[in-house]
């Protein structure tokens, strides 16, 4: 596949997907044509999938990095890459809690707003600072 191709596939720009290459991100050389052009197997565009959900989840790039270079050492440091793994699900994890805990706040404004609406006493959702507060909305 070619760089625009993979680039389509990923939703990643051609210059991320060169940045990536660059910083060795990827976990086999991309194969270049005697013209220079990049050519991506299935597999790197699989490796790419990986890198972006990794950075999506918020693992930086030095950990992806770091990452794939065990990877590209082949068998017998499993023990490493799986600690880098439950680090970092674990951080995830951590996110997502904290996540729901927003989630829930703002699940529970809505629902007050809704509630004062089909009421029709939204007028009281703000209490000015000077004013003494009647509702919990705010």
């Amino acid at each position: 596949m070619s760089i625009g191709q993979v680039a389509e596939r990923t939703g990643l720009s051609v210059h991320a997907l060169r940045f990536y290459e660059r910083e060795g991100l990827l976990a086999d050389q991309v194969r270049r044509e005697s013209n220079g052009r990049r050519v991506y197997t299935e597999d790197d565009v699989e490796w790419l999938d990986m890198c972006i959900k990794f950075r999506s989840s918020g693992m930086p790039l030095d950990t992806i990095r770091k990452y794939t270079d065990l990877v590209r050492q082949g068998p017998g440091n499993e023990q490493d890459r799986l600690a880098l793994l439950r680090s970092h699900q674990d951080h995830v994890t951590s996110q997502i809690q904290d996540l729901t805990e927003c989630l829930n706040v703002i699940s529970h404004k809505v629902s007050v707003y809704q509630e004062h609406l089909e009421a029709g006493t939204a007028e009281c959702l703000w209490v000015g600072p000077s004013q003494p507060s009647t509702s919990e909305a705010s």
